[in-house]
């Protein structure tokens, strides 16, 4: 009877590992750079604090290696309103390591509408680090991001 139950325990086990794989397996990814992704993150960044922009690169480098590289975490980040600076090209607190996230696989994202007013305001647009896209409205790409999936963090 103990064998019987403890057989049957087993295979109970083993069917619902199995059935968790398969459905893992047909999850489909919300990127498709990052296929094999298990996290989807967003960090926002909105404020000019050196200690809030700093902390942000500090989770986003830590979930990769939480997360076990940087093909099982995807990760985005979202400037807006005074964070844009940090995303600068020339900002020698942030510029080194936001270049290096990037090539390894975090996506920065910038907005439009804080870049027109910035050139508004100052005559000219700022010079962005390579490899940060622009998106119209930073808020409202945020929000759809969440809507797919994504985790808002801010730091």
């Amino acid at each position: 009877m103990i064998r019987t139950v403890t057989a049957l325990g087993v295979c109970t086990l083993l069917a619902l590992t199995l059935s968790g794989k398969a459905l893992s397996a047909d999850r489909t990814p919300l990127s498709e750079e990052k296929p094999f992704a298990e996290a989807y993150i967003i960090l926002q960044v909105s404020d000019a604090e050196p200690v809030h922009q700093q902390a942000t690169l500090d989770i986003a480098n830590n979930l990769m290696k939480h997360y076990g590289g940087q093909d099982m975490a995807d990760i985005e980040v979202i400037a807006f309103g005074a964070g844009v600076p940090m995303l600068y090209a020339d900002n020698a607190e942030t510029a080194d390591r936001v270049s290096s996230l990037i090539e390894h696989g975090v996506r920065f994202y910038v907005c439009g509408n804080t870049l027109d007013t910035i050139e508004r305001k100052q005559g000219k647009r700022p010079e962005l680090q390579s490899g940060v896209q622009t998106v119209q409205t930073g808020v409202a790409f945020m929000v759809d991001e969440i809507r797919r999936g994504y985790i808002p963090i801010h730091p």
